[in-house]
């Protein structure tokens, strides 16, 4: 028995024990025909019925305490309620910095690996070929030609491999294209990786002035959730609908539905959802909601909702 209900049920048996020794010591001494003989002077004001009276009395508190045990007993299981939300969501913001750590150290080393295998190696020959036409050590102009010609396939390279990199850390293509055709061209990359899947994209209002921070947080929202479908769903058919509803009166939200027909998930597993739980500490950060549906065999249904007016509040990627 929890501490608070073993304390109630102690009270309730010292009243019941006092109850029923206040009820032995007026059977004992007459207390009631006492009663009577004191109170009979003032019948005028109906003292006699003072028992009766007593009696609802003690019956409307015992009604009143009960209310208020039961009420005490629903707060208490709120209160635990919330306190074990607030568990889970202390132990899934913990998972979430253990991977993003893991993922920036990841990232940084890939980073390293790259930088080294292609901008290093390739300096170092750009290098050795200038050198060698500065120092004049080649015999003809064909050769310097040639070591020029080298240089510049090199440089290209060089770019190529830049190009890449940047486009790992920050999509361009939203600055350069707006979100629709970053989206579009995100889509279009993903296509002949999944030639068994098919993907249907839908656009409905506009979407080139969502500002910073929402344009990115779909954008992000969009990319994780393909890539859980390319990791995890083997589906043969994906959904993805975004659209700004923005109706007169009501509140300006970009939705962002992804749905497909795999396998499913189980959100339970300890394991599973940290993609998700990224997701949704991006949308909450921005004031939005994120709602998941999904069943072991019965596909994977992904909602976000957006406000797009977000004052005074920058995004850091």
């Amino acid at each position: 028995m929890r501490g608070p209900e073993r304390v109630v049920w102690q009270d309730a048996i010292i009243i019941v024990l006092a109850a029923a020794g206040v009820a032995f010591l007026c059977g004992q001494f007459d207390l009631s025909e006492a009663l009577r003989r004191w109170t009979a002077p003032w019948e005028r004001f109906q003292l006699d019925e003072l028992p009766e009276v007593l009696v609802v009395l003690t019956a409307g508190l015992a009604w009143f305490a009960a209310r208020r045990y039961r009420e005490a007993g629903r707060e208490l299981r709120r209160r635990q309620l919330a306190e074990a939300q607030l568990e889970e969501a202390l132990t899934n913001n913990r998972r979430l910095a253990q991977q993003y750590v893991q993922l920036q150290e990841a990232e940084r080393k890939n980073l390293a690996r790259e930088l080294h295998d292609e901008l290093g190696q390739y300096l170092n020959v750009i290098k050795l070929d200038a050198v060698g036409i500065r120092d004049g050590r080649l015999s003809g102009a064909g050769a310097s030609n040639e070591r020029a010609e080298a240089i510049v396939a090199n440089c290209n390279h060089i770019h190529g491999a830049v190009a890449t990199l940047i486009r790992q850390l920050r999509p361009v293509a939203l600055d350069d294209l707006g979100l629709a055709a970053a989206l579009e061209h995100f889509l279009g990359t993903w296509r002949p990786r999944l030639p068994d899947t098919r993907f249907d994209f839908t656009l409905a209002g506009e979407l080139d002035d969502l500002g910073e921070a929402v344009t990115l947080t779909t954008y992000r929202v969009v990319q994780e959730g393909l890539i859980n479908v390319a990791k995890h769903a083997a589906a043969s058919q994906v959904t993805l609908h975004l659209a700004r509803d923005r109706s007169a009166g009501g509140e300006d939200v970009v939705t962002i539905t992804i749905a497909d027909d795999g396998v499913g998930t189980d959100i339970g597993v300890p394991t599973a959802g940290l993609g998700l739980i990224g997701m949704r500490e991006r949308v909450t950060a921005l004031a939005g909601r994120l709602k998941v549906s999904t069943a072991p065999g019965s596909g994977f249904e992904l909602q976000a909702r957006i406000p797009v007016r977000q004052v005074g509040f920058t995004c850091l990627d």
